[in-house]
């Protein structure tokens, strides 16, 4: 046991003095630089600004098919790329945006449609997945939606007493 004690603090002695080169020697100035620009733009992110973030059809008829475009600029530093738009649900459809990245000043668009579904007050929230800081953006549609009047009347249900 002393022998395998003696040899393992032998080789730790071995490894401990071979290394005697100064690790601050082998720092490159030139890497130094091009980290310290990669740290600076890492910091910088597009900016999506909308031109509109909420956009009221007002009153519509049920199942009127109503659509809106949402024009938005990279107001950031950085190129802006748009890799999903959603909806909360599939009456909502957002189409036409484009996949291409996006310079900072430059402009873009994208349209929703939305087929008049469901009653009375309703209010959709799209989400707009890009390389942004916060990752989702988000806009909205409202509208109230009117019975259809060529609609059959449905007669009430009699009451049991």
């Amino acid at each position: 046991m002393k022998k395998v004690i003696l040899g393992l603090t032998a080789l730790c002695m071995i490894a401990l003095t071979s290394c005697k080169e100064d690790a601050s020697k082998k720092i490159d100035d030139k890497n130094v630089a091009e980290a310290a620009q990669r740290d600076a733009n890492s910091s910088k992110f597009p900016v999506l600004s909308f031109e509109k973030s909420e956009h009221d059809f007002g009153e519509i008829e049920k199942n009127t098919q109503v659509e809106t475009v949402f024009n938005y600029t990279n107001t950031g530093e950085a190129p802006l790329v748009i890799t999903d738009i959603k909806s909360t649900c599939g009456c909502t459809v957002p189409k036409d945006w484009s996949r291409e990245p996006l310079q900072p000043g430059e402009t873009g668009k994208f349209t929703v449609k939305y087929n008049g579904s469901g009653k009375n007050k309703v209010s959709k929230t799209i989400t707009v997945t890009a390389n942004t800081e916060k990752g989702k953006e988000t806009v909205k549609i409202t509208a109230f939606v009117k019975p259809d009047p060529n609609a059959p009347v449905q007669a009430a249900a009699p009451q049991v007493k």
